[in-house]
């Protein structure tokens, strides 16, 4: 291959190794050209991609991305790049290897950290992403219902108390409290009557006093 498309193909794995949430490598040895084909269909299905590489071109890709593969870069590798959930992918493959028992899942790496075959084969046990959400989901919707019935069932006992304390409260004094209050309502009412008539009064007592013989009265 030509210095300049070594150089190319060298920061093309960069890139995807850059730009892949994890990495997945697998010993590729014994598979033909259509198993290869199919195992690469399979993991499209998990957001991932499958690619034939050479061990010396991807490690210096790795090393420039700031990974060290080197120990996991023996015999025929295949690296699947991987976009979504690492388990899912981790899964396929390892799916694949009854299919394909030359097929065998050499390690990777996610979040950070290189994984060994041991832990890339335990990372394909674990539950996918999705089943994890739906449990979460699940038990955070049960606590969400019996908080919900615990504070249903307090507020019932506070409105019960409530109501046994107005029981025990004497109707009396709210009796006694409205009857003292309806006289001051009527002597608020008759004073301005008795402030508007006695204008009045005297107004008709100096009318009938006028003295008939005021010369003001004259024409």
């Amino acid at each position: 291959m030509p210095r300049t498309e070594k150089l190319e193909r060298v920061a093309e794995l960069k890139r995807r190794i850059e730009g892949s949430a994890a990495l997945l490598l697998a010993e590729y040895r014994g598979l033909t050209v259509s198993d290869i084909t199919e195992l690469r269909r399979t993991l499209r299905e998990a957001d991932a991609s499958l690619t034939v590489v050479k061990n010396t071109l991807m490690q210096r890709a790795a090393s420039e991305a700031g990974l060290e593969l080197t120990e996991l870069l023996s015999g025929p590798s295949a690296v699947a790049f991987v976009d979504g959930d690492a388990v899912t992918a981790a899964k396929k493959i390892k799916t694949a290897t009854k299919q394909f028992p030359t097929l065998v899942l050499k390690g990777g790496y996610v979040e950070g950290q290189v994984l060994s075959a041991d832990d890339a084969n335990r990372l394909a046990d674990l539950e996918s992403r999705e089943v994890m959400l739906s449990k979460i989901a699940g038990l955070l919707k049960g606590e969400i219902a019996r908080a919900g019935a615990t504070f249903v069932s307090a507020q019932s006992r506070f409105l019960s108390l409530l109501d046994a304390y107005k029981a025990t409260l004497p109707a009396e004094p709210e009796a006694e409290a409205q009857e003292a209050e309806a006289p001051e309502a009527e002597v608020e009412v008759e004073a301005p009557e008795a402030e508007v008539e006695a204008p009045e009064a005297e107004a008709r007592a100096a009318e009938e006093g006028a003295d008939p013989t005021n010369d003001d009265g004259k024409e």
